[in-house]
Order: C-alpha cells, then structure tokens, then sequence
C-alpha cells in the first residue's frame, strides 16, 4: 500500500493507494486544514487512527523546495524530514518532492476528459511542458522528454520577479515596491496576490 500526500499552505490531502486498483482510484482519501495542525506527523497520525491500513511507501508532494530529504513549506510553520516520516509509518521508503514536481509527473497519464483546451496550435510531440498552478502561492515545474518517458523537474519560479509589460502592470510593480521589498510573480497571480490586486485597481 502507498500513502500518498499532497501538502499545501491551506490544505493537505491524503489517500492509500494500492498496485491491484493503480493510480487513478483511491483505497481511501481525506482532506484536511494544513493550519489547524502543528506538523504534517499529527495529520498522519489522525489519517491513519481512521484508516488503518498497513503501508510499504508514502511519497508526499510538499510545498516549497527539498533539500537533503527535508523541506521548510512555503506559507506553514512547518519542517518536514524523511527521517521522521520514516520513523513514524516504521518503513524505509519515505519521499518528499516539491508539490509541483509531483503533480508533474501525472501529466503525461491525464485523458482527453481531464484536459480543457485553451489554445488548438498543434503541440511539438515530446516537447518540454509547463505546470503552472495558482493556490495559496503560485507553483511551478516542468517535464522533459529523455528519449523514453517524461522527467519532471521542480522549479521555484513563483518567487521570480515579476516582470510587468505594459503601464498598467508598471504601475502595480511601483505600487508593490511601496509594500514588499521584493515583487515576486507569486504576490500577483496566486491566492495572496488577490489582495495585492484589489488594492491596486481600488487606488488607480
């Protein structure tokens, strides 16, 4: 059995998977609010006192970046390490990857019916995609093709600087700078950029 895990700032959602049903079909999943618990050890601990199911591997997709098996989340108190994890279900395969690199990696098993179509150019076969998520903050990755299969690769773009290009965006980088010592492209097109908006446009 897998327990898969995919935590964010606001919400953190966990689900058994099993190698008979596959990927697409949960033994057992549940939604929970990420800031109503200290650590992502006591979610587990309240996931598993209701699901009680023997599990081999967890893989758990987190927000920020993963450094050494360990990530501090972006917009959460929290540290998360493989070790403890480990130490927690007593198994040894525990892995964190970055959130976005992790829904990544589902990108090439969606069907026509999980896509909606926003531009009808033909695409390049194999070529590179973008994985773009607005949420809480803004995530991002990407896949390439190694010949084989696709690789998918985290990125921390969300905290570029954001880059306006007309005088509409020019003002609201000025009208950022007064707030933020740094206007990352997060602070616009994420969850808290809404803000950020609605104060720019109220005062122009």
């Amino acid at each position: 059995m897998l327990l898969a895990g995919d935590i964010g700032g606001t919400k953190t959602q966990l689900a058994l998977f099993s190698a008979d049903k596959g990927p697409r079909e949960t033994i057992a999943e549940k939604q929970y609010a990420s800031n109503s618990y200290t650590n992502l050890e006591s979610i587990i601990q309240a996931f598993r006192a209701e699901f009680d199911q023997p599990v081999e591997r967890a893989v758990f997709g987190v927000a920020g970046p993963v450094v050494g098996g360990q990530a501090s989340i972006t917009n959460l108190p929290w540290m998360i390490r493989e070790s403890r994890l480990q130490d927690l279900l007593g198994i040894e395969e525990v892995t964190l990857l970055n959130d976005l690199q992790s829904i990544a990696y589902a990108v090439p098993y969606l069907s026509q019916q999980d896509l909606h179509t926003l531009n009808h150019a033909e695409p390049d076969e194999h070529g590179p995609i973008a994985v773009i998520a607005p949420g809480t903050g803004l995530g991002e990755a990407y896949l390439t093709w190694d010949g084989s299969r696709y690789q998918s690769h985290a990125s921390e773009g969300g905290h570029a600087d954001f880059a306006p290009t007309d005088a509409l965006e020019m003002g609201l980088l000025r009208f950022m700078l007064q707030r933020f010592d740094h206007v990352s492209y997060e602070k616009v097109c994420s969850g808290l950029g809404i803000a950020n908006l609605y104060g720019y446009l109220k005062d122009s």
